[in-house]
């Protein structure tokens, strides 16, 4: 069980780290997926924020940190279920997958804190 929490934690760190990191660039492919569903440009670098400061909290669960980590994960899982239900409301679904595997990865990393 401890070899599953330790790749998905890891795996959900990496994911969010990189994506935030996107977003503060404001990488073209943010920037256009953003005004697909309706968010504007100014809010990057909130939502980056928000993705990094949950990708440092699980990291923080890493080390110990228990508590941190538990809440890292359910702000990533409720920012993606937020994400997942923006892409319905605005009928982008051929690239859902990808706030989709975001989700997963955070509900994921939230289970195996929780069971662990």
């Amino acid at each position: 069980m401890f070899v599953a929490y330790l790749t998905v934690v890891i795996l959900t760190i990496l994911a969010n780290a990189g994506i935030a990191f996107a977003d503060f660039a404001k990488a073209k492919f943010v920037l256009a997926n953003g005004a697909e569903v309706g968010v504007p440009a100014s809010w990057l670098p909130a939502l980056a924020a928000l993705k990094l400061a949950g990708a440092a909290g699980l990291l923080l669960g890493l080390l110990g940190a228990t508590a941190i980590a538990v809440a890292a994960a359910t702000g990533l899982t409720a920012f993606y279920i937020g994400a997942v239900v923006a892409h319905v409301r605005a009928r982008v679904f051929y690239n859902i997958a990808f706030p989709g595997a975001y989700l997963a990865l955070a509900a994921g990393s939230l289970t195996l804190t929780i069971v662990r």
